[in-house]
């Protein structure tokens, strides 16, 4: 049995590398049992923040707590962590079972204890029966299962992933991310995983840490983070988001009349001021007629057409620039070049904080 979970708590962490700082200021707690993401585009700082967190990399300044004790200066055999790598770092010649015991093996308990151990493990992520086989003769997602296997073997505090499924197909990655949410769920573990893909984020995590440049640019559940980015740059990394010039009018209470060229929309101005703002508009918020169904609806001119077998993607050019739209209707797909109107939903639309 998993022993409790642990929380994880990073209070005004720095990180330097010379003249470069890696993580800047970085204060989050992850609450024992959850799942967090730390998501961002390459040299954001989310791995550098893992490595951390596993003990991989000291931290230049601020302190680190595992389950309430500070583990700032300890290495990372000190701490009661464990890492599933992006290559899954798999021993070539050893068969699953030994290397899923090898943890075990190392710190000094008996051969059958830890084979043991290892076979309990293994059950766990699907893996029963293939003690003999060699990592040479699994599938990418067999292997991932492995490291996996190797990593809970211990029964750590808090599990690590790095980019896990990176090296997977796209129908296997979906496979095994639920897989992962499935046994983080049914151990209660503590897991901090790093991913740059956003809808790997959303669909795995209780909470998603975004970092941008070293720094925490917004930290929230899923759905948050998608529907009330905090910046530009939030809004713009977390799903696909039309960014559109916009005039707030006049505000009444938290919502605030806004113009959006020909189109008016009350929406929560969420601290904007009156004058020039900023909307993000979600794709599928946008919906495409070739008669215009109302007074406010904007003309535009298709550019781009593209068939993604359970949607459309098309890209109209307006008045208020060029839109991003995905619509669900693939039988009768709009041909590049057709004059249309573009219609705004009640969801999706969000002002962007100044």
């Amino acid at each position: 049995m998993a022993k409790s979970a642990a929380s994880v708590e990073f209070r005004h962490v720095f990180k330097r590398y010379g003249a470069v700082t890696a993580v800047n200021d970085v204060s989050f707690t992850i609450e024992p049992g959850t799942l967090v993401t730390l998501l961002g585009p390459s040299g954001c700082g989310k791995t550098t923040t893992l490595r951390l967190i596993a003990g991989l990399e000291m931290a230049s300044e601020g302190q680190i707590l595992i389950a309430g004790r500070d583990v700032t200066r300890l290495s990372a055999a000190e701490r009661d962590v464990s890492m599933v790598f992006q290559s899954y770092a798999l021993f070539p010649h050893m068969s699953v079972l030994d290397n899923v015991a090898y943890g075990p093996s190392v710190s000094g308990v008996p051969k059958a204890k830890a084979h043991a151990m290892a076979r309990e493990k293994m059950a766990l992520v699907g893996l029963k029966g293939y003690d003999d086989r060699l990592p040479s003769e699994l599938s990418g997602g067999q292997q991932q299962r492995v490291a996996v296997a190797r990593a809970l073997v211990l029964e750590p505090q808090v599990l690590l992933f790095d980019e896990p499924l990176s090296n997977l197909d796209a129908k296997l990655r979906r496979r095994v991310r639920e897989d992962i949410r499935d046994l983080q769920r049914a151990l209660n573990l503590t897991v901090a995983y790093v991913t740059h893909d956003q809808q790997e984020a959303l669909a795995v995590s209780d909470r998603v840490i975004v970092m941008a440049n070293a720094v925490v640019a917004q930290s929230g559940p899923p759905r948050e983070l998608y529907e009330e980015p905090a910046s530009l740059f939030v809004a713009d990394f977390i799903g696909d988001a039309n960014i559109v010039p916009a005039t707030l009018a006049e505000a009444n209470g938290e919502t605030a009349t806004i113009q959006i060229g020909s189109i008016e929309k009350h929406l929560r101005h969420r601290g904007a001021k009156a004058g020039a703002v900023k909307v993000a508009i979600r794709p599928e918020s946008l919906t495409l007629s070739t008669a215009k169904p109302n007074a406010s609806a904007l003309a535009g001119k298709l550019a781009k057409a593209a068939y993604l077998g359970t949607h459309m993607e098309y890209t109209v050019n307006t008045e208020v620039g060029e839109l991003f739209i995905v619509d669900r209707a693939v039988e009768r797909p709009y041909a590049a070049g057709a004059d249309l109107f573009v219609s705004l939903a009640d969801h999706g639309v969000t002002v962007i904080p100044a």
